[in-house]
């Protein structure tokens, strides 16, 4: 079985930004360093969906044994799964990028303060501030969701 790449480690090349004394928040310099994180990151989870494809078409084989068919099986059904959720996860950055068009991006959605530089680059689809997104995933504990 070959090595998956682990898609928890993309976009974890880029150099962190260095905010400088008085500058604005999402000026264009932080703009467009966001944007390059989400392209990247994009990039790498569509070649990660090529590679699937190539790897899928390369291996498939009508094994006589049931077990190794099944072994197979289990594993292209591993690996669709991954695929869905980053097939997912492009869509969200999709929509993250419409959000850095829009001039929204960068604040949260709940109550409109800065989420902050470090968090976005921790996770650059995030929508809400630390604040609401904590309270957020309270509220779900809460009510068992």
């Amino acid at each position: 079985m070959p090595a998956q790449k682990n898609t928890t480690n993309l976009i974890r090349s880029f150099v962190p930004y260095k905010e400088k004394k008085g500058e604005e928040y999402m000026n264009e310099a932080q703009v467009a360093h966001f944007t390059q994180i989400l392209n990247n990151w994009k990039l790498e989870l569509m070649e990660e969906v090529d590679r699937t494809v190539n790897h899928m078409q390369d291996e498939a084989a009508n094994f006589p044994d049931p077990a190794d068919r099944a072994s197979q099986e289990e594993e292209f059904s591993l690996e669709l799964r991954t695929r869905d959720r980053e097939r997912k996860l492009i869509k969200k950055i999709e929509k993250t990028l419409q959000r850095i068009e829009d001039d929204d991006y960068g604040y949260c959605d709940s109550c409109g303060v800065e989420i902050g530089i470090r968090r976005l680059e921790a996770r650059p689809t995030a929508t809400l501030c630390i604040d609401c997104k904590t309270l957020a995933e309270i509220k779900e504990k809460q009510l068992g969701t």
